[in-house]
């Protein structure tokens, strides 16, 4: 596992409590006040102040874009209004004709963002499965601009070594963006394993609560950082002070309810593993979990996200989904309660039946995002669940 250390010398849970905290020279306020003025006083004529307009910067959202870049050991995070709007940021250096490697079993938001642009003639998609060595070789040789890595991937938790892909992508010009949602700095970071670029759907874990969208795009490189801000500044895709302060309040316990999550979802991944209504579990923190060694070496953790296949298929999948009490059947990920999913008919619905098929999203397939319950009942919930399922 890897040693929770930050080039500053404070490990990064202690950045994540208290970065900010105790710095309010106007009136010595502990939490960092919320700054909801869109404009800015000149101090003089043609002399801007430090803010001026709050597109462009604002105190509340630059001290959740500098906690963030601590976490994750980059020189500079931008705050946008999504985790979509945080992808679409950071690839939006590549021009008509420039190639985009990405994986082929994406988030089915990053699916349909991706096909879609490709349609429009902004840039070319290659979907490669990144655990196939020479598929990705083969790829690479086309001379991409831009390398998208998803890992563990949404929603089968296959894991793709990070170290090897940018130093691959490296060596053939491209720029490696790493989406880091699944984990979160808490428990993998990305740049110290040579990526360029970051991004975050920080309505899930980095927020914890499911109350805020959010996204975040953190940069290894400053220059690359502030190209991206400047970009961010030019569409209006910056996000808002209040979701920033939110965003913030939530990073303030990301440690402690990750640590508590994975527990109880490694204790429910065991579970599955051996019902016999359940004929595969997807969770690297199985040691028979092909990429549980690679997770094991780059993660400081196995994460609270976990997928399952029912032997019943869709028939057996409406069952145990009307059955369950606890868990709540519902998209995104990363809050405080459990959530189940379907991802054939809700966060993959965009993509077509054949891509899904490509991707081995089975009709059979559910999701769990795993919350603060009590594991016994979780695991009673899911008991109860699959007993009812079984008799399809």
């Amino acid at each position: 596992m890897k040693d929770e250390t930050v080039s500053e010398g404070r490990a990064p849970r202690t950045i994540a409590a208290t970065n900010g905290v105790a710095q309010d020279a106007a009136f010595g306020a502990v939490i960092a006040p919320i700054h909801l003025s869109t404009t800015y006083k000149f101090p003089a004529f043609d002399k801007p102040g430090p803010y001026d307009y709050s597109r462009l910067g604002n105190p509340t959202r630059d001290q959740l874009a500098d906690t963030l870049a601590k976490l994750e050991g980059g020189a500079r995070a931008v705050m946008v209004a999504s985790g979509m709007a945080a992808l679409d940021l950071a690839l939006s250096g590549l021009r008509p004709g420039d190639l985009l490697v990405a994986p082929h079993d994406c988030y089915g938001g990053t699916h349909r963002l991706l096909s879609l642009r490709s349609a429009r003639g902004h840039y070319r998609v290659a979907f490669v499965d990144q655990t196939d060595g020479e598929a990705l070789a083969a790829a690479l040789a086309l001379e991409p601009k831009v390398v998208l890595v998803e890992t563990p991937s949404n929603p089968l938790m296959r894991v793709v070594d990070i170290r090897h892909i940018t130093g691959l992508a490296k060596a053939a010009g491209a720029l490696t963006v790493v989406d880091n949602t699944f984990l979160s700095p808490a428990l993998q970071q990305p740049l110290a394993l040579g990526a360029d670029l970051v991004v975050h759907s920080t309505t899930k874990f980095l927020n914890g609560h499911s109350d805020v969208i959010g996204g975040a795009v953190i940069a290894a490189d400053a220059a690359l950082g502030e190209e991206l801000a400047a970009w961010a500044n030019t569409i209006g895709v910056t996000g808002s002070p209040l979701d920033a302060y939110l965003t913030l309040r939530g990073v303030r316990t990301l440690f402690v309810r990750v640590e508590r999550q994975q527990q109880t979802a490694a204790t429910i991944a065991a579970f599955l593993n051996t019902h016999p209504a359940v004929s595969r579990v997807h969770y690297p923190g199985l040691t028979s979990h092909p990429g549980h060694a690679l997770a094991k070496s780059q993660q400081s953790g196995f994460g609270a996200m976990l997928s399952f296949e029912l032997a019943g298929g869709l028939a057996a999948v409406r069952i145990l989904v009307e059955t369950l009490q606890v868990f709540t059947l519902a998209e995104s990920l990363g809050g405080v309660e459990s959530l189940i999913a379907h991802p054939p008919t809700m966060t993959h619905a965009a993509m077509d039946p054949e891509a899904r098929a490509t991707a081995g999203i089975t009709d059979g397939l559910l999701r769990l995002s795993v919350g603060l319950e009590d594991e016994d009942d979780l695991l009673t919930d899911l008991r109860q669940g699959l007993a009812a399922a079984s008799n399809v």
